[in-house]
């Protein structure tokens, strides 16, 4: 049964070596059952919610990938994506949670009509590679200054805008030397190539700060899964045709159409699974996995589900088929009952968790031409204007624009398509409106 399903031996791989595939996969990308609670939190969601819709999206996200795909990826509510739902569209534009919720919806449904019309990967070549890889750099210094943010070690400060907590004083701010702290011994245990290092380093500073007053401790453990109930098909149809919607919902597709396809390219050139010509197999089943993921996530109440990175661990250790993926699957299932222990998670302590991913999403930067200016300026402004404006929207818009206005001036024009063109004038039309 489970060869027919998977084909094992055509994949050259073990039950027991997928099993501990995706039981690895799952260590990495665990992190998120926090993360995510936290970061949408932020926007007004009920935290013990967003839990339950986290787990369930990326269970039965990476299961549609194990079934139809036949891919060892799994899938959860992307890091990113989640920061551009509460702190863009909530905290920055001022709408509520259940609008970014509605544009989450939408983009799913138009994800999945894409992905039927194999429109998805025509549309990621054509967005220039130096500004695909600077988004990703932009996203990884946004998260992380969200991170030191939320753990108290960057605060406002009047006369420089931002600026270092005082980490003589440790006895009143112990939250974020304990940050610190954890963002070393995550990277360190990294090093060592510790599975599931991001969590192992969440768990022991949770454990730490219960003496600091950094935990809180619930009053009561309760192990059934905090209820969806607060988040359950809620959405804002009365904003549907707004302009601020169309932005957004842009926005979400523009950054999981090339986030999801390079992960899977990447892993995939990983596994050495790609054919002669490049292509990745199974492609069009796994592009409907993450489509499927975001609708229904949307309904449950969490941000846009995408392919994990993370998933090069479990390809590391052997994983080839979809049995990796539905072993990791399984466990964001079972995870459901350990909801208390995810929950009381301080940002002290997911603080290390987002500074790390952030670091891992510079690694792009090193295929960057850094002696054309034409590339090298848009990228700079897309990487610096993110984290700036706090808005992953505003760096892309400065990004494309500022690419397609010194492509012309230079006259490097052939260097343009149709679709970036018409991006940057959607865009400085939003400005100019």
């Amino acid at each position: 049964m489970i060869e027919k399903l998977f084909k094992l031996r055509e994949n050259g791989s073990t039950i027991r070596t997928e099993l501990l595939a995706g039981f690895t996969t799952f260590l990495t990308m665990a992190y998120i059952l926090a993360v995510n609670p936290d970061i949408l939190g932020a926007a007004g969601m009920d935290r013990g919610a967003v839990f339950t819709a986290t787990a369930l999206s990326a269970c039965v996200a990476t299961l549609v990938m194990a079934f139809a795909a036949n891919l060892p990826f799994a899938l959860a509510p992307g890091m990113g994506l989640n920061a551009f739902f509460a702190y863009t569209v909530c905290l920055g534009m001022g709408h509520t949670w259940q609008f970014a919720l509605t544009a989450v919806l939408i983009e799913g449904l138009i994800f999945v009509i894409l992905t039927a019309c194999n429109v998805r990967e025509w549309l990621i070549h054509a967005i220039p590679h130096s500004l695909k890889q600077a988004i990703s750099v932009g996203i990884g210094v946004f998260i992380a200054f969200i991170g030191l943010q939320n753990a108290g070690v960057l605060v406002s400060n009047p006369a420089t805008i931002i600026s270092l907590v005082d980490l003589k004083d440790a006895g009143a701010h112990p939250g974020p030397v304990l940050a610190l702290v954890t963002v070393c011994l995550v990277a360190l245990l990294l090093a060592r190539k510790v599975r599931g290092a991001l969590l192992i380093g969440m768990l022991l500073a949770t454990l730490a700060g219960i003496p600091l007053g950094v935990t809180t401790l619930p009053d009561q453990f309760d192990w059934s899964p905090p209820s969806l109930a607060p988040l359950l098909f809620q959405f804002e149809w009365g904003a549907l045709f707004s302009g601020d919607m169309v932005v957004v919902v842009f926005t979400f597709l523009f950054m999981d159409l090339f986030d999801t396809l390079g992960t899977l390219i990447g892993v995939s050139t990983k596994a050495g699974m790609l054919d002669e010509e490049g292509r990745i197999p199974r492609v069009k089943p796994a592009l409907f996995a993450d489509a499927i993921g975001t609708t229904l996530g949307a309904v449950l109440g969490t941000s846009t589900v995408t392919t994990y990175v993370e998933s090069a661990s479990g390809v590391a250790e052997g994983g080839r088929t979809g049995l990796t993926a539905l072993s990791a699957a399984v466990c964001f299932l079972l995870a459901l009952v350990f909801a208390p222990v995810f929950l009381m998670i301080p940002p002290a302590a997911t603080a290390s968790a987002l500074v790390v991913v952030g670091a891992m999403m510079m690694t792009p930067i090193a295929s960057i031409r850094m002696d054309d200016m034409s590339e090298l300026v848009p990228v700079f402004l897309t990487v610096t204007m993110i984290p700036f404006t706090y808005s992953i929207a505003e760096g892309i818009a400065f990004g494309m624009i500022s690419y397609v206005v010194i492509k012309v001036g230079s006259g490097r024009w052939r260097d343009l398509n149709w679709f970036v063109v018409f991006v940057a004038a959607v865009m400085s039309l939003r400005f100019v409106l």
